[in-house]
């Protein structure tokens, strides 16, 4: 007779048992059901708790080096695979649906243009494994190889160089597994989506120095928005323990997608009156039916982990990353509440390729009473980005008009041309960094850091650009002083300053191509973090300054044009209390006061304004709880209210304040002696209808998946 005893510690966050009550005692155990244990294929789950990691997970926050979330001094919020996938997210708005910072206006099942905000500003900078990947012009990195996403809020020059001050979007891939592993996962999204993806990992050698992981996945159909979803996804990652002390790693990620006749983006810049039209979910009004967005994304990096000397480590990586899109898109500019608009098809070809260097050294020293943590390295970045931005491969023409209540019948029948010799640029950064964090004592930490950039913006034949402005190189430090009362709660206080590069401008201006100049950016943020039994809060203020860009009718032309400051301060705090085994809930809040500063002679009646597209307020709830009455089922919700929000800085229009409630479940049970997974969700639950800055919003939609697991 064989008995299997199997003991699982799952994060308190997903407490269940199959079989038994959670938190079953080894003593419960042994006085199982003798009936039950005279089957030879009995399984007997014991499920006790492991306290969630919280502050105490260990972030990659660039030129900072490993650090605890405790020792970091901004703010940063991280959404392992589990939550991500028990909510089923497709979305970087539905990844971080429980953090009131981060914002995107862009539904799931849409291109990504632009949509993305971090404390009201928007998103520019995204890492896949350290490496920097060009989302320019739409794009959501593929989830399906992903163990983490964080979120890094506020400036990064010093850890990251040159870049856009909003924050940082960075992933994570998934790496090999000590044990063999393999799930397999089959779902479906509203209206007829149907997905399916697989997980393997484990060691490729009898030693167990050679690991490995893969995922594949793909998914096709029209989405609850009518947009044809077709996309296919494919990651490698590798593991060799040379050593002990010495590891090399690989990964590769690769996705074919193809969005077709999405729902057309939206613009205010032409819109007469001062309220928007009534929301409609009527979809297929709301397309072009040959339109589309095709991508190619890859994304690789390798490098080598190497620990050579006690408490000293060293690491060296490389990464290239690739993006290649064809557009067909359609946008239009709404003229008024009756649900007039003016269409445009937009038509271009972008290349975007980096390469990415990086050597860096961690560790510690002491001089007398003070320890020492140091980081080091150097850098290198280059982009070479290929636009179709010339009259042969670009186009941007109102080719149609309507209204969102009525039918569109136009169809692009012209030739399209996606060639990429328009604008070729390239982008280099070269950089040195180097931070020490002083332990003065048991409970304060003073940290000093600087990176020097030298950046340079030229055409893909060398030479600088004349229309560029700038060839730059700047020092960006960062200051901070962290207070450590106990190892659960941090408080702490920062100065960081960010060098951002000029953008090239879009095809809706007048001065299409351009590319502004240089700016810096500032931001002072104090914090507290505390994490401790069933309480979990972060708390912080900041105040951030930007180089503003303002658009400017010039001789009758829009024109995007660099003027004045935008000031960003605000509060934000997100926390969570665990009630019992059972019942988690959680809130947070951040409220912004952003207005525009120091404009320029003409602009005057800007003074005082909120930038586009910042909502003071954005507040979340959610809750999680696991049935009593039936072991291995779990139930999850959240609520998100985001404030009213100007279309334009001259703060005439505005977009309203709406609220969206999810809802959802996970099911564990064993069949056949295999872990079955049963997973659900619906988004917008009570259909709430709504618009966003760019797009309509996101209608009830449902999703549904079972996953196996051996």
């Amino acid at each position: 007779m064989m008995h299997k005893l199997v003991l699982s510690f799952l994060p308190a966050t997903m407490l269940s048992g199959v079989g038994a009550c959670p938190a079953v005692s080894a003593a419960e155990a042994d006085t199982t059901d003798n009936a039950a244990l005279n089957d030879a294929n009995t399984t007997i789950i014991v499920t006790g708790l492991k306290p969630d990691e919280g502050q105490n997970k260990i972030s990659q926050s660039g030129a900072l080096g490993a650090k605890t979330l405790f020792d970091t001094p901004y703010s940063i919020s991280v959404i392992d695979a589990e939550d991500i996938t028990r909510r089923q997210a497709n979305s970087i708005g539905q990844i971080f649906a429980n953090d009131p910072s981060v914002f995107s206006s862009a539904p799931s099942g849409s291109t990504n243009w632009w949509g993305t905000q971090i404390r009201g500003l928007g998103v520019r900078n995204y890492y896949i494994d350290d490496v920097p990947l060009l989302l320019y012009w739409g794009g959501d990195f593929p989830l399906e190889p992903i163990e983490s996403v964080t979120a890094l809020k506020g400036l990064t020059g010093f850890m990251y160089g040159f870049g856009a001050p909003g924050g940082v979007i960075s992933y994570r891939t998934k790496r090999p597994t000590a044990e063999a592993m393999l799930t397999t996962e089959i779902g479906y999204r509203t209206s007829s989506v149907f997905y399916a993806r697989a997980d393997a990992g484990g060691p490729l050698s009898q030693d167990g120095r050679l690991g490995y992981r893969v995922n594949i996945g793909g998914e096709k159909g029209n989405a609850y928005n009518q947009a044809g979803i077709n996309r296919l996804v494919g990651s490698l990652a590798l593991e060799y323990a040379i050593s002990p002390d010495l590891k090399w790693y690989a990964t590769a990620t690769y996705e074919d997608s193809n969005l077709q006749h999405e729902p057309f983006q939206f613009y205010w810049a032409n819109y007469v009156g001062n309220s928007l039209p009534r929301p409609t979910y009527d979809y297929e009004k709301l397309n072009v039916a040959n339109s589309y967005y095709k991508a190619r994304t890859l994304a690789a990096a390798t490098g080598l982990d190497w620990t050579f000397a006690r408490g000293w480590s060293a690491r060296l990586t490389y990464g290239y990353t690739n993006k290649y899109h064809r557009s067909n898109k359609m946008f239009v500019y709404m003229r008024n509440q009756a649900g007039d608009y003016d269409g445009y098809a937009y038509n271009f070809a972008e290349l975007d390729q980096n390469h990415f260097g990086q050597a860096m050294i961690q560790g510690d020293v002491m001089t007398g009473p003070i320890r020492h943590q140091i980081v080091t390295g150097a850098s290198f970045q280059q982009t070479d980005s290929a636009f179709g931005y010339n009259d042969r491969d670009y186009y941007w023409g109102n080719d149609f008009n309507g209204n969102i209540y009525q039918d569109q019948p136009f169809r692009v029948t012209r030739a399209i041309r996606f060639g990429t010799g328009g604008w070729p640029s390239k982008e280099q950064q070269r950089a040195l960094f180097l931070s020490d964090t002083l332990h003065l004592g048991e409970h304060v930490q003073a940290m000093v850091g600087a990176r020097h950039t030298r950046y340079r913006l030229a055409d893909l034949d060398g030479n600088p650009l004349v229309d560029s402005g700038y060839r730059t190189s700047a020092v960006t430090p960062t200051l901070a002083l962290i207070y450590k009362p106990a190892p659960y709660a941090s408080l702490y206080g920062s100065y960081v300053e960010a060098m951002e590069p000029g953008s090239r401008v879009g095809g809706e201006y007048a001065n299409v191509g351009e590319v502004l100049k240089a700016t810096l950016s500032r931001q002072y943020e104090i914090g507290a973090k505390y994490e401790h039994r069933q309480f979990s809060l972060t708390l912080a203020g900041f105040r951030i300054e930007r180089a503003n860009t303002i658009d400017r009718l010039i001789n009758g032309a829009r024109h995007l044009t660099q003027d004045g400051l935008t000031l960003y301060k605000g509060v934000e705090a997100i926390g969570s209390y665990r009630f019992s085994d059972r019942l988690k809930l959680g809130a947070g809040v951040l409220h912004l006061g952003p207005s525009i500063r120091n404009v320029s002679a003409g602009n005057e009646d800007l003074r005082g304004n909120i930038p586009a597209g910042a909502a003071k307020w954005q507040l979340t709830g959610s809750a999680e709880y696991y049935v009593a009455a039936i072991p291995g089922l779990s139930l999850h919700g959240n609520l998100r209210h985001s404030g009213k929000a100007p279309t334009s800085d001259s703060n005439t229009l505005y977009v309203p304040a709406y609220t969206t409630a999810n809802l959802g479940f996970q099911f564990n049970t064993l069949i056949g002696g295999r872990k079955v997974t049963f997973t659900g969700n619906v988004n917008n639950l009570l259909n709430a209808k709504y618009w966003t800055q760019t797009n309509i919003g996101e209608g009830i939609n449902a999703a549904m998946s079972v996953r196996l697991s051996l």
